[in-house]
């Protein structure tokens, strides 16, 4: 039996380049050859990040309206959001803040949960991600 593969995750944003950018930095991924800010990439509307690996690890598309979540509350799901762990909580803590100097917001501080700190945030285009301790 085969299976499909998957290629790598795509969030809808009105900002590529900002996006991208935010997860480029927060996870020490690279662009695909093309897509970096100073070349010239076969569409602008559509970014792809690239693992240490590699290999593709998220993709950003551009559209024009984007209803950002208002989680915890439900009027407007998640719908999807990224978990990222971290080994222990000086690194949560040192993460936490990377995230927020590179322009996340904090949604929910669960840092003192003795079996599982975590933080959740949203990214400048306002899509959740998890830090958690695992």
């Amino acid at each position: 039996m085969t299976y499909p593969t998957l290629l790598h995750t795509v969030l809808d944003t009105t900002d590529v380049r900002g996006t991208a950018e935010f997860y480029r930095q927060l996870l020490g991924l690279q662009y695909r050859p093309g897509d970096a800010p100073d070349e010239s990439g076969p569409d602008p509307d559509w970014l792809v990040l690239l693992g240490g690996n590699g290999g593709r690890a998220l993709a950003f598309q551009q559209v024009e309206h984007l209803e950002r979540t208002t989680w915890p509350d439900h009027d407007v799901p998640m719908q999807m959001h990224l978990d990222l762990t971290v080994p222990d909580v000086t690194e949560l803590e040192h993460q936490r803040d990377r995230a927020r100097d590179l322009g996340a917001e904090m949604v929910l501080d669960r840092s003192d949960h003795d079996e599982e700190p975590l933080y959740v945030l949203r990214d400048p285009a306002g899509h959740p991600f998890c830090i958690f301790v695992a």
